[in-house]
């Protein structure tokens, strides 16, 4: 697929890019072979590869899932300006 100059200055407009007039073939040429390119990918069969989320086998390290703070709610809300039901009062700032 080959990007025209008026596809170049629709995308840039939509992305809200300024280009400059000479900067526009530029911009043409490289984003049609990065079309080009992405054509040529998508005809590769892939019909027998499962997809991945990473390329290597890793598995993330996690911690256990351990509470290790104690419970400090009432010891915050006794110093906080206004407090109802466990909640914390603020001045509406939107209408």
């Amino acid at each position: 697929m080959s990007l025209q100059r008026k596809d170049v200055e629709k995308i840039a407009h939509l992305a809200r890019i300024s280009l400059s007039e000479a900067d526009i073939p530029l911009y043409t040429h490289n984003l049609s072979n990065i079309l080009a390119f992405v054509e040529q990918m998508n005809s590769v069969d892939t019909s027998g590869i499962l997809p991945m989320a990473h390329p290597l086998d890793a598995t993330a390290r996690l911690r256990p899932d351990v509470v290790v703070e104690i419970n400090q709610r009432d010891t915050f809300q006794a110093i906080a300006p206004q407090v109802e039901d466990g909640l914390y009062l603020v001045p509406k700032v939107l209408e």
